[in-house]
């Protein structure tokens, strides 16, 4: 199986490309954590993901979710760090969906149907949560989630 073929077998059920930007800014945010979170966006007319902001590493986790729009899905990146009982510094990756109930269907159903594929082109997520509204990834969540 040629690999252009396995690509658009992979792609073909949304029809949505990842442009490039998408991947280098997830690798520097893990592996040079140059950024705190990436919000990235489909852009429907060109059928691609692109990046839409990117978050410096001073920035709070309230700034990330005032990045996310109200009423449109968009797909984040959020590099959390955290202390463990045993007083290790440690840092978990979140894939985050975010998909507001006031969201247009069509949106969501084509953030939906392209999820896995992008979320695969990502290497190294470590937790994945999907919200429908900001209490679905309160502060509160993803401590819990992380440890």
């Amino acid at each position: 199986m040629s690999m252009a073929y396995s690509f658009a077998q992979a792609n073909a059920a949304s029809g949505i490309a990842v442009h490039d930007d998408c991947k280098l800014r997830f690798l520097e945010l893990k592996a040079k954590r140059t950024y705190r979170f990436i919000v990235f966006k489909i852009e429907e007319k060109q059928k691609q993901v692109i990046v839409e902001k990117v978050g410096e590493p001073t920035e709070s986790y309230e700034d990330f979710t005032a990045s996310l729009p109200a009423d449109e899905c968009r797909y984040a990146v959020y590099d959390f760090d955290f202390v463990t009982e045993e007083n290790c510094q440690k840092s978990r990756i979140f894939f985050i969906a975010w998909s507001p109930d006031t969201a247009r269907v069509r949106s969501k159903m084509i953030y939906a149907s392209s999820k896995d594929r992008f979320k695969r082109e990502l290497d190294g997520i470590q937790i994945e949560l999907q919200a429908t509204d900001p209490t679905e990834m309160g502060l509160d969540v993803i401590r819990s989630r992380a440890t």
